[in-house]
């Protein structure tokens, strides 16, 4: 977990060093949730990337390993039951990762996954169309949609997404202070070796609102460095 008040102190600092503005807390926040959501998503697309290419045999530097120690912060299960459009996904849920239905009082029938026409055509045909023994499931906005209507419940396991990350504050003369008290106070769930990244991300937005070229280019220039180093 990354600290959001250590972040929110570099990135003013930097963006203040030479006078250049004042990002608002309100602004931070904006910024600070876009950029861990562009860190988040990249996982999924270098994951992507780099199953195409040879690894290495050392843990602790091998590239999909790497990334597999970042999501697996985010990995959970849950179960669910049929509703009256299907099964409602968590509130939470980013990606699937596996999908198992109740049978013979066990959760061990895997649900594979299929499309809405896939399912229309296999229904068709005794030989292909869903049972209990052999379920399947296609997502349709935030339902599951799963045959047979037999199943009722379902174990799921999935990725969720990283919670809102909010900097809460008191004002003391006029000056913002970190309020970590509140309620609604939340850190960065990212890995803590993404502390950099989030400050270089949020400076290269802020450098937008304050209308700073330099700032936005030092921050993008950074930005680059680091996912060209992470994928050499």
């Amino acid at each position: 977990m990354v600290n959001i008040d250590t972040v929110y102190q570099r990135v003013l600092a930097l963006a203040n060093k030479e006078q250049r503005g004042y990002i608002t807390p309100q602004e931070f926040n904006l910024f600070a949730n876009q950029a861990q959501m562009d860190i988040f998503e990249q996982y999924f697309y270098d994951i992507n990337q780099f199953n195409r290419v040879p690894g290495n045999d050392t843990l602790h530097s091998d590239p999909l390993d790497i990334l597999e120690e970042k999501i697996a912060i985010f990995h959970t299960s849950r179960e669910i039951t049929r509703g009256y459009s299907g099964f409602n996904l968590p509130s939470d849920y980013y990606r699937l990762t596996q999908v198992r239905a109740a049978h013979d009082e066990q959760m061990h029938v895997e649900v594979e996954k299929t499309t809405h026409r896939k399912s229309l055509v296999a229904r068709n045909s005794p030989l292909t169309k869903a049972t209990t023994k052999r379920p399947v499931y296609y997502i349709k906005g935030n339902n599951l949609q799963v045959l047979p209507e037999e199943v009722v419940t379902l174990h799921i396991n999935y990725i969720k997404a990283p919670k809102k990350v909010n900097w809460t504050y008191v004002v003391v003369g006029e000056k913002p202070l970190s309020n970590p008290g509140a309620n609604d106070y939340q850190n960065f769930e990212l890995h803590r070796s993404e502390e950099t990244k989030l400050v270089v991300k949020i400076l290269a937005l802020t450098g937008i609102t304050l209308k700073d070229p330099n700032l936005y280019q030092a921050a993008t220039a950074e930005d680059n460095k680091n996912i060209q180093q992470e994928k050499q």
